[in-house]
């Protein structure tokens, strides 16, 4: 039970059909332009001297205590209880917080960055990458022309700093590419991540040098699982936690018995049935700002490259949620931090428009993946929407309407579409409507690869787009722009009525959220008899 809370945790500070089938390999080599890539956070991060691994999210459970030494737990009784029950018996908070800062704090000592937003011990990333950088670029290319690989230019970054200051690497890296292989352009494959870096080299740079540009996973404008909860809109959901549990599973994380998750459900369905609504108690009121500013600046968010995922209508709300109000002593002390990550969402967040428009306007081929059929994390308000994990499809997708995972689009909103002859773009289990983006005809979504899984369907659609001669789109592949993957055979199938049901969890309104007193005992009694015939599986057979 002990890692299972550290999950959780982890997650919370931080995520074959009867159809024909596409080809099993996909092609991800042979292009005609040579292609850079550049990718997200997940490069581990290394000492000075780049001997030591510091911090890589993959190994985030031991250094929070999901291994058996238990050194976040034992934080928590030995150090943060009494400060926590000195809050809540004399309402003195400020104690609280500050041992909570400290003690995370020095879990990350050695990663975070200091109040300016600089790197202070030198820490990066390894020097094989580095190493491998200085490869790519040391070899004449220009007998390789139209056979570049989709990883021959792979730029490394710390993905800690500044964007803006990144933006200006990759500028640098992008004309060594250029020289090196007698190209005036280059096409780009961006994820997660590094489609933020890649916006705000557009915003400095502009498009001459880029062929064509793709987003996966997109988390440009957001990424809702770091913008809500550290902007305020921090919920507890334990619906949404089980339907996480259970992605947690089907992607292999952990083995969870099924005893566990109608125990979660039962527990969810015990608060509904009593009202009881952890959001709506004073004790929350009074901790969500402290422990939000704690959280934020002993972990993550000395670090400008993830003030990168706060989302333009959470900034403001975000900023006061970590360091206070305008003059209070964060915001002098953090001052310089805070000019970096104004001076992004400044010029690339609030601009994200107009550099799209830039894209079209200048004929830079354009090719969106955004992923979804997994649950948001239980954390953020907007978990009820079509998510991979981390972002919404609305976010990745720059601006796709979607549903909640309990309702498809109202057949009104279908109908209207038809209507307008826009009906192609609605997918088949009416959860999105791809005509609202950006680039509704170069969009594809995946239903079954979750954010952070990055397969060989997806590189190959996208360096096919990035490096045509003309701008491809949905219509120019046999992939349709709604696609199912099957994760066992690595296999792409176009998405039908008959196979897009493909969650591991089922999301019932009328049992998670009951509009009335009667709706609310019926779920929690449903609940408790599944409950029941599990213990007494648990108990006896197995």
């Amino acid at each position: 039970m002990k890692k299972l809370i550290s999950l959780i945790l982890v997650s919370a500070m931080l995520f074959a059909f009867a159809v024909p089938a596409f080809a099993a390999k996909y092609k991800v080599d042979g292009s005609p332009i040579p292609v850079v890539t550049i990718y997200g956070d997940g490069e581990p991060i290394y000492d000075a001297e780049k001997e030591t691994k510091l911090f890589q999210f993959s190994e985030m459970f031991s250094m929070l205590g999901g291994s058996e030494d238990g050194a976040l737990g034992e934080s928590a009784v030995n150090v943060l209880m009494p400060f926590l029950l000195e809050g809540i018996m004399n309402d003195k908070w400020d104690n609280y917080y500050a041992a909570l800062e400290k003690e995370i704090g020095e879990l990350f000592t050695e990663v975070r960055y200091d109040e300016n937003g600089e790197n202070w011990n030198g820490s990066g990333i390894s020097q094989h990458a580095t190493d491998l950088m200085a490869s790519q670029l040391s070899r004449n290319s220009k007998d390789k022309n139209g056979n570049y690989r989709y990883d021959s230019y792979h730029f490394f970054y710390d993905w800690r700093q500044d964007p803006m200051k990144t933006a200006d690497e990759f500028h640098e890296y992008v004309e060594d590419v250029k020289e090196i292989t007698g190209h005036k352009k280059v096409a780009v494959i961006a994820r997660c991540l590094g489609t933020s870096v890649v916006m705000a080299y557009l915003k400095k740079y502009g498009t001459d040098s880029i062929h064509g540009v793709s987003f996966n996973g997109s988390v440009a404008t957001g990424g809702e699982i770091i913008s809500e909860p550290l902007s305020g809109k921090f919920v507890i959901d334990v619906n949404a936690i089980n339907r996480m549990l259970s992605d947690f599973q089907e992607i292999g994380w952990f083995e969870l018995d099924s005893f566990i998750t109608t125990s979660v459900d039962l527990a969810a369905k015990t608060l509904t049935a009593t009202g009881f609504e952890f959001n709506e108690t004073e004790i929350y009121g009074k901790l969500v700002q402290g422990v939000t500013s704690a959280l934020a600046l002993s972990t993550f968010f000395t670090w400008p490259g993830y003030w990168a995922l706060v989302c333009e209508d959470d900034f403001d709300n975000a900023l006061y949620y970590v360091f206070g109000e305008e003059g209070s002593e964060k915001r002098e002390k953090y001052s310089k931090l805070i000019d970096k990550v104004e001076d992004y969402h400044d010029n690339v967040m609030f601009e994200i428009d107009s550099i799209l428009q830039s894209l079209k306007d200048n004929e830079v081929k354009v090719g969106v993946i955004a992923k979804y059929g997994f649950q948001l994390a239980a954390i953020a308000e907007s978990r009820d929407y079509v998510a991979d994990q981390f972002a919404t499809v609305e976010k990745a997708s720059f601006g796709a309407t979607t549903s909640t995972v309990y309702e498809p689009l109202s057949e009104d909103y279908i109908a209207a579409k038809i209507a307008e002859g826009k009906g192609k773009y609605i997918s088949p289990d009416k959860r999105i409507d791809a005509s609202t983006c950006a680039f509704p005809d170069s969009t594809w979504f995946t239903k079954g690869i979750t954010h952070s899984k990055w397969t060989d369907f997806e590189t190959s659609v996208l360096l096919q787009v990035v490096t045509a001669d003309t701008q491809l789109t949905v219509d120019d592949f046999e992939y349709t722009q709604f696609i199912v993957y099957d994760n066992e055979t690595e296999t792409a199938y176009p998405m039908t009525e008959e196979n897009f049901n493909t969650e591991s969890w089922t999301a019932n309104k009328k049992l998670d959220k009951p509009e009335t007193k009667k709706e609310s005992i019926f779920a929690f009694v449903f609940s408790l008899i599944n409950w029941l015939a599990e213990l007494f599986r648990f108990l006896f057979l197995k």
